[in-house]
């Protein structure tokens, strides 16, 4: 009996050693080997898949997996720097309901053999990702799908018609993609739908379908930026549970359609940016649940209806820029709810209602460039929370009311262009919040108050062209963050208070036309960030202060029409002036000699004991003849050795490049050329020396060499020494690997790449008029007109376009600056230099080091580090504001803002048209301002609301400048 129960024991031990063997062996379960595999296909291995790990029983613990009683129902795996292709593997996992993909890199095309297998799937989330290629029809097989989001990708093609047979589909989100062709009528079968959103879409030009009235149950429909014309269908008066219609910024024509009125559920409606005309449906104001109704730039006309604010719950009102008549109805007063009131830019005439504001919690209201008249309302901030508050360039007169002095909540105060008259409330002058103060061109008097100092917060005090009287109250020195004060024109008097030294953020001083006396500031040094000064037309006496010339950033000095006297300083040199008037003084001695030229000759005129050779200025000086032909001749002789050292150091110069090139000629140089050429490397080595240097960047040297068939190339020559972290290796494969292999009219065109040894050559077209940049901002800027600049963006944004889109892998270019843009004999434009350049077939690359021009970078790509196409379309946004402006990226007029910001700010407190460079024929002024809006949508800050470049370039077109 022992031998058997010791056998049984026996084959016991062994079953459960080989039981924990077999286990140990192979724990991981069949879904997380999958889930392992899906990762396999993954480019690199990001910190969010760590946790993946094939010694674990199951994936449940892992990030981004989410199970139910065991087994993965969704996958969660957003911002989490994933590329490569789309994982298919997924699609193995029986169970899964939910992918989220968000915010990725995942890249390629997505086919219907990837979603083979995903019939459990009711949730896909691919949102903000590379894929290309066109959408698969496979996704309508999918039986349980609910959810369904592709925006901002690069799908293209029209719309598969297997769209229209979702059977369960509630939401379809496919914002900014390359769809072509039209919005489909298909969509209106896919009756399940409660979200439907197609916006920023180059779609065909084509009507809203008809089909899409029968979507019962939609609740959002955004169909903004779709190329859509002709009227609004009767048919969505249909959809009864319809809160968020967004037809924006397409081309639609006729009236803002009745049934609006009939859609109790609707809580916004954006119709701006069409071509409406008529009148607002009385009844859309009795919309119980509107809560917001923007149908600006439009060109709807007629009286707005009193009605239009009767809903309960109408919180916000966008009419702007319209052409809308008619007074403002006496009903906007009644709302209980109404806090954002914009009708700016229309026709509108009458009185405001006298009780607006009373119950009314309005936070924002601006009625500008209307034909308004009458009182401001005195209880326009009873309900105390106003922070905006624009009625410029209307007919207002009387007061400003008493009620904005005790505003304690208000920001932006704009009343320029009216006819309101007497003293300024004293509270207004100290608001603790208070950031813009314009109330420029009325007739408002009395004096500035001391309470000034309480104005904490105030950047710019605009109140030139009144008749405010007394002195500048040395008080004002307390509002530290004063950027600037213009209060020219007017009847100030007495010193300038010396606590204006203390406005250490102070941008722009002007005083002129004023009755200002006393002796200049000398304790300036605080004004550092100071490039404007107007003092014209005071009585200022004394001597021009030589702290002026240690300003580093003044640009704009004008001092003409007062009463100074002595000599200039010689620390005025130290400036860079685009304006200097120092005329009608009393001045005199020497001009300094930097001023000493026909240039400045309008800048002294009126002081008659200023010296100088300038024609008119002051009484001959009294040399003799003889003494101005010793002049010459000494003048003479000086150019003349001059002329001989200058040719002797060429010669010796010559002679040593010739010795160091036949030096490296004694080895073969290798010639690798992508074009039939009509040269050899012989043509271009004997011509690489200094008298033929035309520029030199971080990357080499650029030499212009005409060859012996007549022919012109530029020839850059690589430097051997690293820079900034990339080798001239990488710099120099970069541009061969991408110009070599690619075709396009605004690429810069490569002929051939020249090596020997450490030494590398790359040799491209030539371009007569040489980079954007130096054009632009250089001394022959004005050759550059506005068709001229339109062309160039356009040139430009078809050269990106192509690397982005038709390059097979798409490639970033990830310097993207006025200077990289060459320009030909007739200003054609071509995209250059591409050392740094990146392909993205296989997702982004985290950078070592940051690639691009101060000034250029994205936000993002500044802390990231990882590149894709939507950096170089905000390097493109900045050419752009820089063709707009005529301004330099960065500059120190700008304080610590760059262009981009400079232009934001600047349009926010002045207006549009101080961006604008003055050379511009403003006949245009629309067409530059589409332009400039372009510019601004691509240097958006935030990376998914840039419109790809194809976007773009379809945008340029439709300006047609």
């Amino acid at each position: 009996m022992i031998a058997p129960r010791r056998r049984i024991l026996l084959l016991f031990l062994v079953s459960v050693l080989f039981f924990f063997f077999f286990h140990g062996a192979s724990s991981l379960n069949q879904e997380g080997r999958i889930l392992l595999e899906a990762k396999g296909g993954l480019a690199g291995q990001p910190d969010a898949l760590s946790s993946w790990n094939a010694s674990d029983d199951t994936p449940c613990a892992w990030q981004g997996v989410n199970c139910t009683s065991g087994v993965v129902t969704a996958i969660n795996l957003s911002d989490a720097n994933l590329s490569g292709p789309f994982p298919s593997a997924l699609c193995r996992l029986p169970h899964l309901a939910s992918i989220d993909l968000s915010v990725n890199y995942i890249n390629g095309s997505l086919t219907d053999a990837d979603l083979a297998g995903c019939d459990a799937l009711s949730f896909l989330d691919l949102f903000l990702n590379n894929l290309v290629g066109p959408l698969p029809d496979a996704l309508a097989s999918l039986p349980n799908l609910t959810y369904l989001d592709l925006s901002s990708n690069n799908f293209s093609g029209g719309i598969p018609q297997a769209f229209g047979r979702f059977s369960r589909l509630e939401t379809l989100a496919l914002v900014y993609n390359l769809l072509t062709s039209t919005v489909p009528d298909f969509l209106g079968d896919v009756l399940t739908l409660r979200n439907l959103d197609l916006r920023y879409n180059p779609f065909n030009a084509g009507h809203i379908p008809v089909s899409l009235g029968n979507l019962r149950n939609l609740e959002t429909l955004s169909l903004g930026h779709c190329n859509l014309d002709g009227e609004i269908p009767q048919s969505l008066g249909r959809l009864s549970r319809l809160a968020y219609l967004d037809l924006s910024c397409n081309h639609l024509r006729g009236g803002v359609p009745e049934f609006l009125s009939g859609l109790s559920h609707l809580t916004q409606v954006e119709l701006y940016n069409n071509s409406l005309s008529g009148r607002i449906p009385r009844g859309l104001g009795k919309l119980g649940a509107l809560l917001r109704f923007d149908a600006s730039l439009n060109q709807l006309e007629g009286p707005l209806p009193d009605d239009i604010f009767d809903g309960p719950l109408l919180e916000s009102l966008h009419l702007h820029t319209n052409q809308l008549t008619g007074g403002i109805p006496a009903g906007v007063a009644r709302s209980k709810s109404l806090s954002d009131l914009r009708l700016y830019n229309n026709q509108l005439h009458g009185y405001l209602p006298a009780d607006l504001g009373k119950i009314t919690p309005l936070v924002t209201v601006d009625l500008s460039r209307n034909s308004l008249y009458g009182e401001i309302p005195a209880s326009i901030c009873d309900c105390g929370v106003l922070v905006q508050l624009h009625l410029m360039q209307n007919s207002f007169s009387s007061r400003v009311p008493d009620g904005l002095g005790r505003c304690r909540t208000l920001n932006r105060l704009r009343l320029p262009g009216n006819a309101l008259s007497g003293p300024v409330p004293s509270g207004l002058w100290g608001l603790p919040h208070l950031f813009l103060l314009d109330l420029r061109d009325n007739a408002l008097s009395g004096r500035i108050s001391p309470v000034i100092s309480n104005a904490a917060n105030l950047s710019s005090l605009l109140i030139e062209d009144n008749q405010f009287s007394g002195i500048i109250p040395p008080e004002i020195g307390a509002a530290v963050n004063l950027q600037e004060i213009a209060a020219g024109n007017n009847q100030l008097a007495g010193l300038l208070p010396a606590t204006l030294g203390n406005l250490t953020n102070l941008s722009r001083l002007d005083l002129h036309n004023n009755s200002l006396s006393g002796e200049l500031l000398r304790e300036i040094q605080s004004w550092k960030k100071l490039s404007d000064l107007n003092l014209a037309h005071n009585s200022f006496t004394g001597g021009i202060p030589p702290e002026l010339g240690g300003l580093p950033v003044l640009n704009y000095l004008d001092l003409s029409n007062n009463d100074l006297t002595g000599p200039i300083p010689d620390q005025l040199q130290n400036l860079k002036l685009s304006r200097f008037n120092l005329s009608n003084n009393e001045l005199s001695g020497a001009i300094p000699p930097m001023f000493a030229n026909e240039a400045f000759g309008s800048s002294f005129l009126g002081n008659p004991a200023l010296c100088g050779d300038m024609a008119g200025l002051c009484p001959a000086s009294g040399r003799t003849t003889a003494n101005r032909y010793g002049y010459l001749w000494l003048l003479w002789f000086v150019f003349i050795l001059a002329g001989l050292v200058l040719a002797a150091g060429v010669s010796w110069f010559t002679c040593r490049c010739r010795k160091y090139m036949n030096a490296i000629d004694k080895s073969k140089w290798t010639l690798k050329s992508f074009h039939k050429l009509g040269f050899s490397e012989q043509d271009i080595l004997g011509s690489l020396r200094e008298v033929n240097l035309i520029g030199s960047g971080a990357s080499g040297k650029v030499y212009k060499v005409v060859l012996s068939n007549g022919e012109t190339v530029a020839v850059k020559k690589l430097w051997t020494a690293n820079m900034n972290g990339a080798t001239m290796d990488d710099a120099f494969e970069a541009e061969v690997a991408t110009l070599g292999n690619i075709r396009h009219k605004n690429i810069v065109k490569l002929w051939c790449c020249c090596t020997h040894k450490d030494h590398k050559l790359l040799v491209y077209e030539y371009m007569l008029n040489g980079s954007l940049g130096d054009l632009l901002h250089g001394n022959k800027g004005s050759v550059l007109d506005l068709p001229t600049r339109y062309k160039i963006a356009l040139d430009a944004a078809e050269g990106l376009s192509y690397l982005h889109h038709d390059c097979v892998p798409p490639i970033v270019h990830r310097d993207v600056k006025s200077n990289n843009i060459l320009l030909d004999e007739k200003f054609g434009a071509k995209v250059a230099d591409f050392g740094v350049a990146k392909a993205v077939e296989n997702g982004p690359k985290s950078m070592s080091v940051i690639a691009g021009s101060c000034g250029y970078i994205a936000p993002e790509y500044a802390y990231t580090l990882r590149v894709n196409e939507k950096s170089d379309i905000y390097s493109f946004g900045v050419v752009i504001l820089e063709l707009v402006t005529g301004k330099l990226p960065v500059d120190p007029e700008y304080g610590e803002k760059d262009l981009v910001k400079w232009v934001c700010s600047t349009i926010e407190q002045k207006g549009i048209e101080h961006v604008i460079d003055p050379k511009f024929d403003m006949r245009c002024k629309q067409e530059i301002l589409k332009v400039l809006n372009i510019g601004l949508l691509c240097a958006n800050s935030l990376p998914i609301n840039r419109p790809s470049m194809r976007v773009v370039v379809k945008m340029l077109q439709e300006v047609r400048l």
